[in-house]
């Protein structure tokens, strides 16, 4: 699990660190399409992000949630899921 979150933590920080270029490529007024190209490469980590965290969540506290009998935590845990899956799609 912490294997997962820390793949996470590393794509975070290279999304930071390529959104303070990209910060200053505007500044500097770079040409256009050099600066949507390093934003679309921060979208895909942060989406690499995402997908990484969403595996760790469902392959441990999803799985957990699921293998439980309380089931208001089972519906509770699907609707998360579904919550952030809507979200992840706008």
């Amino acid at each position: 699990m912490k294997n997962q979150k820390e793949k996470a933590l590393i794509n975070f920080k290279k999304a930071y660190s390529l959104l303070s270029k990209i910060i200053k490529m505007v500044e500097e007024n770079r040409y256009c399409i050099d600066i949507m190209q390093q934003n679309l490469a921060v979208i895909g980590i942060l989406k690499s992000a995402h997908h990484t965290l969403m595996e760790n969540h469902l392959n441990f506290c999803f799985r957990s949630a699921i293998g439980s009998k309380n089931e208001i935590k089972k519906k509770r845990m699907i609707n998360e899921i579904l919550k952030v899956s809507k979200l992840a799609n706008k």
